[in-house]
This record gives C-alpha cells, sequence and structure tokens, in this order.
C-alpha cells in the first residue's frame, strides 16, 4: 500500500506539466493504478490494488469552474502548462475557466482524461512513458 506522504514526495519534484510524466512513473512504482483530481480545490482520490484508496486534503480554495466547457482554448493552455511555461495553480485555473471539472489518470493504460462538469469526456491523452 502507498501512502499520501508517499505520493505528495513524488508531487513535490513537479514544477510544471513537463514534469509529470516522471511523476506517473515515480507513483505507478508506488502501487498507485489510477487518480482523480477535481479542479475547484484540487483534493484527489488515488486507487490501488484491492479497493484501497486514499484522498488527499483541498490544495487551495474552491474555484468555480464554468458550466461550459472551451476544448480549443483548453487545448491550447494545457499545451503551454506541458511545456513548462505554467505552473500547478495557473494550470487549474484555467481548468476552471475552460470548463474542465477533474481528470482521472489511468496509470495502467497511461492516459489522462480530462472531463466537463456534465461528466463528458473533452480530452483524452496519453500520457509518455
Amino acid at each position: 500500500m502507498f501512502t499520501l506522504e508517499q505520493i505528495e514526495n513524488a508531487h513535490r519534484k513537479v514544477k510544471s506539466g513537463a514534469d509529470f510524466p516522471n511523476y506517473i512513473k515515480e507513483i505507478k512504482e508506488l502501487g498507485v493504478k489510477s487518480f482523480e483530481t477535481w479542479v475547484k480545490d484540487s483534493h484527489t482520490e488515488y486507487f490501488g490494488e484491492n479497493s484501497f484508496t486514499t484522498t488527499s486534503q483541498p490544495q487551495y480554495e474552491d474555484l468555480a469552474i464554468a458550466d461550459d466547457s472551451n476544448k480549443e482554448k483548453f487545448v491550447q493552455q494545457l499545451k503551454s502548462h506541458q511545456k513548462g511555461e505554467t505552473d500547478y495553480m495557473t494550470f487549474c485555473k484555467d481548468c476552471a475557466e475552460t470548463g474542465i471539472e477533474k481528470w482521472i489518470v489511468d496509470l495502467d493504460k497511461f492516459t489522462c482524461i480530462y472531463y466537463d462538469k456534465a461528466g463528458n469526456e473533452i480530452l483524452t491523452e496519453e500520457i509518455p512513458h
């Protein structure tokens, strides 16, 4: 089983979206199978073997998520983040502004799927590994 402390130690190494693939590899090695991050406050639920789960605390005050998603603008902002041009908080604000409510990362498939408030898939990305 993994702990929230182990995950947070791995996450501290992430300075921008460019560091995300290494973070994913590190937490996969800890036993994380998938996780779901909510943009409103960045609390995350982590899932492991045998129905094991642990949930992080909110990371900031609630953000208002736009009712309508703007995929084109989101993709543009995501690309900037992945190049290391924005920090995590900026990325979360960008997600809220463009109607992204949460993302789910599957560490077996190496995918990250972004969803709007209605539960629609807005974008599915493969995570480099």
